[in-house]
């Protein structure tokens, strides 16, 4: 994939598809390193699936015969010097599965972050009646979004109306505009 938001977008859609109750995408960045998490409180992943899940002739999806996304992730962390771990249980407080990938964002093959924006709108518009968690951490600022948030405000609205996304967007650029004209 061209931009690392396409694989936070690949990875959400995952957990929305097994009806995971909560999904919390963080991205933790620095001059230096970028750090993104996904995580949910789905079903979680067998211990042999979690095994097989980087393998890209590997997929649960039946509309296909190979599962690019974890490995394409894991492919973009590691060529900057980076990782990808994945932790997944199927029981207990800890049900669900952490997608975390670090990435090191001034090696020469570091993949840029791309429109991210536009990926939390899909998210927020894709992840029907789950909750999602959206905090992007920017050298100590953040910009933040939550889904549980917007619909107590919205009651019945769903986040999917197109007035809705629109105000998604403009909200989360102009979180970033702050965080950029701080900065400068």
């Amino acid at each position: 994939m061209k931009e690392l938001s396409l694989n936070i977008l690949d990875i959400a859609q995952n957990s929305f598809a097994v009806g995971a109750p909560n999904t919390s995408v963080v991205l933790d960045e620095t001059d230096d390193t970028l750090r993104i998490t996904v995580s949910d409180d789905g079903c979680g992943m067998s211990p042999e699936t979690l095994k097989k899940v980087s393998d890209p002739f590997f997929t649960t999806r039946t509309t296909r015969k190979v599962g690019l996304g974890i490995p394409l992730f894991r492919l973009a962390a590691e060529q900057t010097g980076g990782y990808v771990n994945i932790k997944s249980s199927q029981s207990g407080k800890d049900r669900g599965t952490v997608t975390e990938g670090l990435f090191y964002k001034k090696h020469i093959d570091f993949t840029p972050l791309g429109d991210i924006v536009s990926t939390v709108c899909s998210m927020m518009q894709g992840c029907g009646e789950n909750n999602l968690l959206f905090v992007h951490r920017i050298n100590g600022k953040e910009v933040r979004l939550d889904s549980r948030e917007l619909r107590s405000v919205l009651g019945d609205i769903p986040l999917s109306v197109p007035e809705v996304q629109q105000w998604i967007r403009g909200y989360l650029e102009q979180q970033y505009d702050e965080i950029k004209n701080n900065n400068i």
